[in-house]
């Protein structure tokens, strides 16, 4: 079985987290993986109430397949129509970024939004993250005593 089709849609929680792992050793190309790692992050965030651990997994996973995307950039890039040489929609890294984000951490949100907008995406992100920043660096520089 190809690791595009191992991973069972009705998997959640631990069974879900075996299956990727699993999926990741079979034979499949970079855009099978990619799929695979992105679906377990959509699946894992969407489970985050019923599976809090699941989020460690979810973090492991986007990092996993932005640096597949980063390493065969061919697996998320279309050769014909739409447009060549653009990219399909990286899902599992913006939801990283997001949550991140959400935690305070923003420097390393920002490092990921500027890895993915090599890719035509995230640029949003790059934007807002880097005000953020500059805003939290200008109130603690305004809050220091000389």
């Amino acid at each position: 079985m190809p690791a595009s089709r191992h991973v069972p849609p009705d998997a959640d929680g631990a069974e879900l987290a075996t299956k990727v792992w699993e999926a990741l050793e079979l034979p499949g190309s970079a855009m099978d993986y990619h799929f695979v790692l992105q679906g377990a992050v959509d699946r894992l965030w969407s489970s985050r109430r019923s599976y809090p651990g699941g989020l460690a997994l979810l973090e492991v996973f986007a990092l996993l397949d932005l640096e597949l995307v980063e390493a065969a950039p061919q697996a998320v890039s279309f050769d014909g129509p739409p447009v060549p040489g653009t990219f399909v929609r990286i899902a599992s890294v913006p939801r990283l970024v997001s949550l991140l984000e959400r935690e305070g951490a923003f420097t390393e949100a920002l490092a990921l939004a500027r890895r993915l907008a090599r890719f035509g995406q995230g640029e949003d992100a790059v934007t807002r993250l880097s005000e953020k920043i500059a805003a939290w660096e200008a109130e603690a520089a305004g809050g220091r005593v000389a």
